[in-house]
């Protein structure tokens, strides 16, 4: 092959196409799920990479290119077949063969089995990730998907690498010269096979012998007509050779023939369909029917219209007869912390309403019940906040089981990216936050988003769960712009007052290793102990049923020197002080829970329309999401898809 052949290597323009749009979409999916992984716990190293990661509209970005992977994969099958191309995927014997053969056959024949291994791969990381984005969520399934980013990412690297092996940078710089496809051979027609054939065995007229063989050199003629005849050209008809002047032609009919009287084969245009157009335009369609399918089966939950005097009693006792009238929804949520080192849950969700009040029943499985929320614990030098991540406000140790509801009203299906804002750094001119795991706020164009909260210790014995609301972002104190206190972007409390707070003053992020001064200290020590029951302070051992790990106004007083030097070194008390009354926006919201055998069970009720700013009212259309803690402060499960209320 001439150099200038090689110099001037082309590849189809719908190959390059393709291999563009592909190549942009994986950069994308890679990317935004990498963002993504940073949610889960134990992989905050991926930080490292935030400059390079989007900060906002994470999901919006990853589910469309997974769409765009989909498209492409769908239209590069239809069109392979549609354009004679499929051979460059063929793994036949003489591709196996050239893995013994010369430099050029051997590192052909590895390009195939790696565009192979891609697609096995691809089609492994789509069919995961559709998987887990129907909250299909299972340990595995994370583990195979996470991989797979990895894999993938290895691919360019020795795609590369095999190209250049197999023909030098000419083969590299295909890519970006584009040729017109060629249409595909015909198929083989038998009948012309037949009449050549016989034409080679036919005498020659009048019976004479045969003349001696013609000497003069000719044109190759293929030796084997089939094969000639199936293999694919990719050469244009200007670029196809002269047939030489001495090659057959099919013969006229012979007079007295069968063929002789038989009209001629009409000719007449033909028309062709571009194989790259058609492609597209099949993937496009297919494209389309997902997403309207995806649109179409989003959860829903059936709020059912009941008689006031049916209305369940909050005592977390599951056992009122109208919640088995209820239908229940089942939402998987997974990616978060401990549940056994599974980081997955799922909630059970039924409601009914009365026309004033809605009222929901949310179970979860949880393993332990935790109520040891940030306790203290008396050494040699003072006393020391028990903490594993509090200092960056990543508790995810020593803190109370939470249950969390989010209501919109925003009709999208990836709600999330309107709320939270993955990044260190989401917003250049605002704080860092501790742990970089990103912030929670809304934009000037999104409403309120509104936030319940129950507190396994804080709020739940009082029966409140805090009425919070993501807004947007708030002005940050002096302390949180300096770094010693984390900034919360707009998760905010709804105006009001509530029950709890901590029994320790905050400081900066480096103070909570060293001693510090309870607010308040037990009355009276051993009755505090008692109540709370017996004490392992591992953070995986559970509570049992009616310990308290609180200190109330009433069975405590405000720390003295000369009360702390009676309480005995290894002594432990509650980090939480239960004090006041909840009060305003933010006393919206009443419950009552309950565990047993492995499982949470709360009953939850709130006015339909509280007629507050801060709060979504519950009518057809609203969207809600859930999620579980298992004694850690932020590191809850989760679910892509919201939940959609129909009430009735």
């Amino acid at each position: 092959m001439s150099r200038r052949r090689i110099r001037d290597r082309r590849t189809d323009y719908g190959t390059i196409i393709l291999h563009w749009t592909l190549a942009a979409s994986l950069v994308v999916a890679f990317l935004s799920g990498l963002r993504i992984a940073t949610e889960t716990p134990d992989r905050a190293w991926i930080n490292l990479l935030d400059i390079m990661l989007p900060r906002s509209a994470v999901w919006t970005a990853h589910m469309p290119a997974a769409v765009a992977l989909v498209t492409v994969a769908l239209a590069y099958a239809i069109y392979i077949s549609l354009s004679g191309l499929a051979r460059r995927l063929r793994l036949d014997r003489i591709r196996v063969t050239g893995f013994f053969g010369n430099r050029s056959a051997r590192w052909g024949a590895i390009n195939v089995v790696l565009h192979w291994m891609f697609l096995a791969i691809l089609s492994l990381q789509l069919a995961t990730g559709g998987l887990l984005y129907f909250d299909r969520v299972a340990p595995v399934l994370v583990t195979l998907h996470w991989l797979g980013t990895w894999a993938i990412l290895a691919y360019p690297a020795l795609h590369v690498f095999a190209h250049w092996k197999f023909g030098g940078a000419a083969q590299l710089l295909r890519i970006f010269h584009p040729a017109p496809v060629s249409p595909p051979p015909p198929p083989l027609d038998p009948v012309e096979l037949l009449v050549l054939l016989a034409e080679r065995t036919d005498p020659p007229a009048g019976g004479s012998a045969p003349k001696p063989a013609d000497r003069t050199p000719r044109p190759a003629q293929p030796r084997n007509f089939v094969a000639h005849h199936r293999r694919p050209t990719r050469q244009t008809e200007a670029e196809q050779p002269d047939q030489p002047p001495n090659a057959r032609t099919p013969h006229p009919p012979r007079p007295g023939t069968a063929d002789a009287g038989a009209p001629a084969r009409r000719q007449g245009p033909v028309v062709q369909a571009n194989p790259f157009i058609v492609a597209v335009a099949i993937a496009i369609v297919g494209a389309f029917f997902l997403v309207a399918i995806d649109r179409n089966t989003v959860d829903t939950l059936f709020v059912r219209r009941i008689e006031t005097s049916e209305a369940p009693v909050l005592d977390g006792d599951t056992s009122d007869p109208i919640w088995r009238l209820a239908s229940p929804l089942y939402v998987t949520t997974g990616r978060g912390g401990n549940f056994d080192g599974a980081g997955q849950t799922t909630i059970e969700i039924r409601a009914v309403h009365d026309s004033k009040q809605v009222y929901f029943l949310f179970a979860w499985d949880d393993p332990t019940r935790s109520l040891k929320q940030l306790p203290l614990i008396k050494q040699v030098d003072g006393w020391h906040l028990l903490h594993d991540g509090y200092e960056v406000g990543d508790e995810h140790a020593y803190n109370e089981d939470k249950f969390a509801v989010l209501l919109t009203t925003t009709d999208v299906v990836l709600a999330g990216d309107r709320t939270f804002h993955a990044g260190s750094q989401p917003i250049a001119a605002l704080p860092r936050t501790l742990s970089g795991r990103g912030l929670h706020f809304t934009t000037d164009e999104t409403p309120y988003a509104d936030v319940w909260e129950w507190k396994a210790t804080s709020t739940g014995p009082w029966g409140w769960m805090d009425d919070d609301h993501f807004g947007p972002p708030l002005k940050p104190t002096e302390a949180e712009r300096r770094g010693l206190m984390p900034y919360h972007g707009g998760f905010v409390a709804d105006p009001g007052t509530a029950k709890y707070a901590d029994n320790f003053a905050p400081r900066p992020p480096a103070g909570y290793d060293q001693p510090l001064k309870p607010r308040r200290l037990p009355k009276d020590v051993q009755a505090t102990l008692a109540a709370m029951g017996p004490i392992d302070l591992d953070p995986d051992h559970g509570e049992r049923e009616g310990a308290r790990w609180f200190l109330t106004d009433s069975d405590s007083t405000p720390y003295s020197a000369e009360i702390d030097a009676r309480i005995p070194i290894g002594t432990i008390i509650p980090g939480v002080i239960v004090s006041g009354e909840f009060s305003g926006d933010r006393a919206d919201v009443r419950c009552a829970a309950r565990w047993a055998a492995g499982r949470w069970a709360l009953e939850v009720t709130r006015w339909l329309d509280t007629r507050s700013e801060y709060d979504v009212p519950i009518r057809t259309g609203t969207f809600l999401r859930v999620a579980a803690f298992d004694h850690s402060q932020i590191r809850h499960t989760r679910h892509v898809r919201p939940v959609r209320l129909e009430v009735q």
